[in-house]
């Protein structure tokens, strides 16, 4: 009954995604990818720019990682697309180009944990294999009337045995876009929508009145804040990035940052070490980026090298800034960067 009713209304109320409606496991996948921890409303434009520049595993493959993050370029978490481009070059190497239509062999995947395997096979491969995500907890928890912690493993495993049962024998790839669906748009978090439900006459928490008040989760950590100085360092027409090595933003592009910076006497140090000599010209002003566990509070500074001379990274004119992956935490330091050097060029 549960599957019925979900994917009658499912067939009438169905998001339109450019997404949607495929069942190539390759397009499936990197849909799927991109979104994770990123709004469906974002993904469409990148998804489909992503295609026409790889359109198969075998183009991805065969890219450099840096046009593939390139091509990621505003679209955050890029150790997704680190993940991606690996994944598809174990994919050509090891299986011909073919993706195994197999939950546990699409888990040994770099970048594919339980739900993007479950959601690929499901919908790529037709395999009754649960996606337990957000949208799946909420409505699981409230439709059975789950009130015990779902941040417990027990109980997500327990959600998990549920949805299972739920599952049809076909169309499993509907049944989990289906609940995806649901869950953003009607089942959503705080005040469900229940009298839009199609599920509301057999669910437990709309009978018993606390929708609102389901799935239980325990309060999660705040996200630490950190003081981040932002260098600006210009020579002539150009101006000082590196590529990052760090877990964080690897392999993308970045102006001279100093973390937990107490004041521009840090950054100053740091940029001696590097043996870039320079002299303050401004402050340029403030940003903020909030990532998962951390938000970096940024204060932007220009200065003026005396040569191009520097132990790591280099100095670039802007059209080489704009060709490299700069992350979106960059953002507003690239607008100034990209100030500083046309107004640099205009002098010539």
């Amino acid at each position: 009954m549960f599957s019925a009713l979900l994917l009658a209304w499912y067939d009438q109320n169905g998001r339109k995604l450019p997404f949607r409606g495929t069942a190539d496991p390759y397009r499936v996948w990197v849909s799927e990818i991109m979104l994770q921890q990123t709004r469906t409303e974002t993904v469409g434009a990148y998804y489909t720019r992503f295609l026409a520049r790889f359109p198969d595993v075998f183009a991805l493959a065969e890219a450099e990682e840096e046009d593939v993050l390139k091509c990621w370029e505003g679209l955050g978490y890029y150790s997704r697309a680190r993940n991606l481009h690996r994944a598809a070059k174990i994919i050509v190497s090891r299986h011909g180009g073919v993706f195994p239509a197999d939950e546990a062999a699409l888990r040994a995947l770099p970048g594919v944990g339980a739900y993007t395997a479950a959601a690929v096979a499901s919908i790529a491969f037709g395999l009754p294999c649960p996606a337990v995500d957000g949208n799946l907890t909420r409505v699981f928890s409230r439709f059975h009337g789950v009130r015990e912690d779902v941040g417990i493993p027990s109980v997500r495993k327990k959600l998990a045995a549920l949805a299972a049962e739920d599952m049809p024998p076909v169309r499993c790839g509907d049944f989990n876009q289906a609940l995806m669906d649901l869950g953003a748009t009607v089942c959503t978090p705080g005040t469900p929508d229940c009298d839009r439900c199609p599920l509301r006459l057999l669910c437990d928490a709309c009978r018993a009145g606390d929708a609102d008040a389901l799935p239980v989760k325990a309060a999660a950590d705040p996200p630490r804040e950190i003081g981040v100085t932002v260098a600006l360092i210009t020579y002539q027409d150009t101006v000082w990035m590196r590529q990052r090595t760090e877990t964080l933003l690897q392999g993308l592009w970045v102006y001279h940052l100093t973390e937990n910076a107490g004041n521009m006497m840090d950054a100053e140090k740091a940029m001696g070490a590097l043996g870039i000599r320079a002299v303050p010209r401004g402050k340029m002003g403030e940003a903020r980026h909030v990532f998962t566990h951390r938000i970096w509070n940024m204060t932007v500074y220009h200065y003026e090298a005396e040569s191009a001379a520097c132990r790591e990274g280099r100095f670039v004119t802007l059209s080489e800034m704009n060709a490299l992956p700069v992350p979106t935490a960059m953002r507003a330091a690239k607008k100034w960067a990209a100030e500083l050097l046309e107004g640099k060029r205009n002098e010539r």
